[in-house]
């Protein structure tokens, strides 16, 4: 799929010597020059400054090195998503990441299984970044074909999905375990007041704005701190400036530094399986046997 004098590029660029990177790769410091410089000859690029005080990376190859992990990464997912291709058509791809965990569905397999032992899940993890999000849900049934996450009309409509919902999740706070509010059994918005929480942005849920309103309108001595997109770093943030950040009750565990506490607030958002508008037979057939065992009280959510 790709060159593998790359990763023994990367290794010599992370290293610094042709040596180390040898020890790293098991391999002879000889064998590494070699591949180095039919890497060079093959490119026509000068990548490396070579000097008795070590290597260093050239303009090039500093490029190079900036380019090549992603290469090597999305060749390997490539190559994943052909081998996932070819997997009979009753398995279902359950995309999963930190704020995606599967858990619910891993929960009801047994009655699903006792359904419809035909059906088979495959766990396919993805990592949660903006880019990720709009391509993984915009073209779901391609690689993925069901994300068990939080949703609303303003989400389906946005990243052009559906959704079927399973139950509903109260907000909650992610603290810090030194936070002074930590071990409350629920949290209240007066709880919160002279506070700064950290607050996903407009417009990325309904139900989101409508708190943002109640805490504007009602409680000024909370100051709101909006961000983008959730992922780790917004976690690690909170983690590491002891402040509160607005989560959902399902996102507990997702960092070992915060614990996630309840809000005390009248609306919950939705939870449930994300799937294409327009939905393989497998899918439709997944979905109506989730239907049928919710309709008949096997599933109590």
């Amino acid at each position: 799929m790709y060159n593998l004098q790359l990763e023994t590029f990367i290794a010599v660029a992370d290293a610094g010597s042709f040596n180390k990177a040898a020890e790293q790769l098991y391999v002879t410091p000889t064998a590494v020059i070699k591949q180095i410089n039919h890497l060079e000859e093959r490119l026509d690029l000068k990548l490396f400054n070579r000097s008795p005080r070590g290597l260093t990376l050239t303009k090039s190859g500093e490029s190079l090195y900036n380019d090549a992990k992603y290469l090597i990464q999305y060749s390997r997912d490539s190559l994943a998503r052909a081998k996932r291709a070819s997997l009979p058509e009753e398995i279902i791809r359950i995309g999963t990441s930190p704020l995606t965990p599967p858990q619910i569905l891993v929960d009801l397999w047994p009655k699903i299984h006792e359904v419809a032992p035909s059906i088979k899940f495959q766990l396919v993890p993805f990592e949660n970044t903006p880019e990720n999000a709009r391509e993984i849900l915009k073209n779901l049934g391609q690689n993925y074909d069901i994300i068990v996450g939080v949703f609303d009309d303003v989400l389906m409509n946005l990243r052009e999905c559906n959704g079927f919902k399973l139950n509903e999740k109260p907000f909650a706070c992610a603290l810090p375990f030194n936070h002074p509010l930590v071990d409350r059994k629920l949290i209240t918005l007066d709880d919160l007041s002279g506070e700064t929480l950290l607050m996903i942005r407009k417009d990325w849920s309904h139900y989101v704005d409508d708190l943002r309103s109640e805490i504007e309108g009602s409680y000024p001595d909370i100051q709101i701190k909006s961000f983008d997109f959730y992922n780790l770093d917004i976690f690690n943030q909170a983690a590491n400036t002891n402040t509160p950040l607005m989560v959902f009750d399902n996102w507990q565990g997702v960092h070992p530094l915060l614990k996630t506490v309840p809000l005390k607030w009248e609306k919950k958002m939705p939870l449930g399986l994300i799937y294409s508008l327009n939905p393989s037979e497998k899918v439709e057939n997944f979905l109506e046997v989730i239907a049928k065992l919710v309709q008949s009280g096997q599933i109590n959510l």
